[in-house]
C-alpha cells in the first residue's frame, strides 16, 4: 500500500524538527542513505516503510496525519507571552521539558509527584498556549523545534539570569557528568568570530544528539544543561585599577 504524499512531506518536516540527517535515519532502518533520499525525493514509500521511520522518531500515525493536514514549520522560537507563562508556573516548565524530551506518561508518574489529573492539567495549559498539541492517549506533540531558542533578553532569560544562574553554578562541578571550563583571554575580532561560530557548532552538535536518542527510555538518559556564553568582559573586580580613558 502507497502511502500518501502529504504524510511524507509530514514525515520530511518531523525529521527536520529532530534534527535527523538522512544518514542516521538509514543506519536506523538498516537502508542505504542514497535509498532513503531516493525514497524522500520521489516521495515514494511503503506503509511499513513509513511505520519503521515513524517508530525511529517516536511518532504515531495519528501524530504524523495531524501534522500532515496541518503543514505547519515547527516554532523556532515562543512568543513573550508563552515565555512568561512559563516563568510564572515552573510545574509548565518541567512539563514542557519532559514533552519535548518525549517521556511518556508512566515516566511522569514514576518519577515526578504529580497524579495523573495534574499531569493532564499541564499539558492542556499548554495545547492553550499553543506550544503543544495534546493527543490522544495523554501524549503531546511539540509544536516547536525540540531544541529552540529562548528570545533574546526575553522573560525566560531574564528569569535565568536573575534565579536559575545562582542555581546553576551552586554545587561544585566534580561529578562524573560535569564539565567547567573557565576561559579568559584577549583575541582578535576575527578570532572572537570564529570561536562564536564553534559554539554554534557545539549547539548544533548538542541538537541532534538530542535527536539521536529521543527514543531512548527515561531510565537511559538523563538531563544535561549547557550554558555556551562568549562576551567582551573583564571581572568587576578590576575596574579600579584600570586607568581612564579620558586621562
Amino acid at each position: 500500500m502507497a502511502v500518501s504524499v502529504d504524510l511524507i512531506d509530514a514525515l520530511k518536516r518531523c525529521l527536520r524538527a529532530q534534527n535527523m540527517t538522512y544518514r542516521e535515519l538509514a543506519a536506523r532502518i538498516r537502508m542505504s542513505e542514497a535509498a532513503v533520499k531516493r525514497m524522500f525525493s520521489r516521495r515514494a514509500m511503503s506503509l511499513q516503510r513509513l511505520e519503521q521511520v515513524c517508530d525511529v522518531l517516536d511518532v504515531g500515525l495519528a501524530e504524523l496525519s495531524a501534522e500532515a493536514a496541518r503543514g505547519r514549520k515547527a516554532m523556532a522560537q515562543l512568543n513573550e507571552a508563552q515565555e512568561q507563562a512559563l516563568v510564572d508556573e515552573p510545574t509548565l516548565l518541567l512539563a514542557l521539558f519532559l514533552t519535548l524530551n518525549r517521556w511518556r506518561e508512566q515516566d511522569v508518574m514514576g518519577h515526578f509527584g504529580f497524579t495523573p489529573a495534574q499531569w493532564t492539567g499541564l499539558l492542556v495549559k499548554l495545547d492553550r498556549l499553543g506550544i503543544i498539541e495534546l493527543m490522544p492517549g495523554n501524549r503531546g506533540r511539540a509544536l516547536t523545534a525540540r531544541n529552540f531558542r529562548w528570545r533574546a533578553d526575553g522573560p525566560m532569560e531574564r528569569y535565568f539570569r536573575h534565579t536559575l544562574l545562582t542555581d546553576y553554578f551552586a554545587d561544585p562541578f566534580d561529578g562524573e557528568q560535569d564539565a567547567l571550563l573557565l576561559l579568559s583571554g584577549s583575541l582578535s575580532i576575527d578570532g572572537v568570530k570564529q570561536l562564536r561560530q564553534r559554539l554554534e557548532e557545539v549547539a548544533r552538535e548538542f541538537d541532534a544528539l538530542l535527536a539521536r536518542d529521543a527514543t531512548l527510555s527515561a531510565e537511559e538518559r538523563v538531563g544535561v544543561s549547557l550554558v555556551l556564553a562568549q562576551k567582551p568582559w573583564l571581572l568587576q573586580l578590576f575596574n579600579p585599577y584600570r586607568r581612564s580613558r579620558g586621562g
